[in-house]
């Protein structure tokens, strides 16, 4: 049985969601001890233990210790299924983070697996529904269909957004004797995940969103004006201009919230047009507070992109921890991005626990590759 300290790096539950995803494609049971160490709330909240429950639901897995606030778990894995699985976190747990956990082993499923989400969409510590599915999700189409629909945004504290995930697997597990021989196939079959170089940038799209109650104070649209205003005042200081389309949008939810995520879409090095199989697109988000004008929202998200722009990465220090699981399946595989995060060397501790070492990171050269 694999063992895993969940103090490692920042402490926080990333470990447990990525050794969950792991463990349930290389069927290898793990115990984690000190989980979420590092955090004010240590132990296993709601979302964590959705995360487990999905998993014993999709695989057939067992689990020990699978209680709110226990710091010790034990997890048995199974063969992922295709089925439908319906989670409610019960929470405004974040339903794109118990998605890391749930994600990979779907997409290697013996076929069709449909995902009937409730929790948090766009909440804090977590990406944003609108940067899964635009930033993070074409990175896996190598790997399978995913069609991603938001049906009702859940903000905090209430949560209660709504999403639908259905994945189509293109390489199942189970063709395969061992993990070991389906890794060799897709890493024969596929191109490596390489985003080391861009080209020019072809443009800035966003989304600007507030629950239906700011409609009057004309939320999302101010959020909106003030993030185009400041890409294009501080895009102008570093000599670039692209066109801005920011759109603005209003939902019934059960808590009062807003949020603006920001799209950067470059095209491939010496070319005109981006890369479909290795997209580069920089994401950049920004919530709402209580107290916090909806200006000083849209400016926070955009200084953040422009940061992302301005660093010369081809992959934001959000998406590269994602991105750590997919390159050591698919080999060959090379990303630079903007930093490289506690979040990303704790996913390259647990690939490493699971897979053996086949992953470097370049700290100062914010690289990292497949070895």
């Amino acid at each position: 049985m694999i063992k895993l300290d969940g103090s490692y790096g920042e402490g926080g539950g990333a470990i447990l969601r990525m050794a969950l995803a792991l463990s349930s494609i290389t069927l290898q049971p793990f115990e984690i001890v000190n989980i979420r160490k590092g955090r004010p709330n240590p132990g296993l909240q709601p979302q964590h233990l959705a995360c487990i429950k999905a998993l014993e639901d999709l695989c057939n897995a067992s689990s020990e210790g699978a209680e709110a606030g226990s710091a010790t778990v034990k997890f048995f894995p199974g063969k992922a299924q295709s089925r439908t699985l319906s989670i409610d976190i019960g929470t405004a747990g974040s339903v794109t983070l118990l998605l890391q956990a749930v994600l990979l082993p779907a997409l290697f499923a013996p076929g069709k697996v449909r995902l009937n989400l409730a929790g948090g969409t766009n909440v804090m510590r977590s990406q944003p529904a609108e940067y899964f599915s635009e930033v993070f999700l074409p990175h896996t189409a190598r790997f399978g269909s995913c069609s991603f629909s938001l049906l009702r945004r859940g903000y905090f504290p209430k949560g209660g957004g709504k999403a639908e995930l259905e994945i189509r697997p293109l390489f199942r597990l189970g063709d395969y004797d061992t993990f070991a021989d389906f890794r060799k196939a897709v890493s024969q079959q596929l191109p490596g995940i390489n985003l080391a170089e861009r080209g020019k940038l072809l443009k800035i799209a966003g989304i600007s969103h507030a629950s239906a109650d700011l409609k009057k104070a004309e939320v999302a649209e101010r959020q909106a004006h003030s993030a185009k205003i400041s890409l294009s005042r501080q895009l102008l200081k570093i000599g670039i201009s692209c066109g801005i389309t920011i759109r603005a949008e209003y939902s019934e939810s059960f808590s009062t919230g807003s949020g603006i995520t920001l799209f950067a879409y470059f095209s491939a090095a010496g070319k005109d047009d981006i890369d479909a199989a290795n997209p580069v697109i920089l994401g950049a988000d920004a919530l709402g507070e209580r107290g916090k004008k909806a200006e000083v929202v849209g400016q926070e998200a955009a200084t953040a992109l422009v940061r992302e722009i301005s660093s010369g990465a081809c992959v934001d220090h959000y998406l590269a921890d994602q991105l750590i699981p997919f390159m050591a399946i698919a080999g060959n595989s090379r990303i630079l991005t903007s930093e490289v995060t506690n979040h990303c060397l704790a996913n390259m501790f647990v690939v490493e626990k699971f897979l053996g070492r086949c992953l470097e990171a370049d700290k100062e050269r914010k690289v990292v590759l497949t070895i």
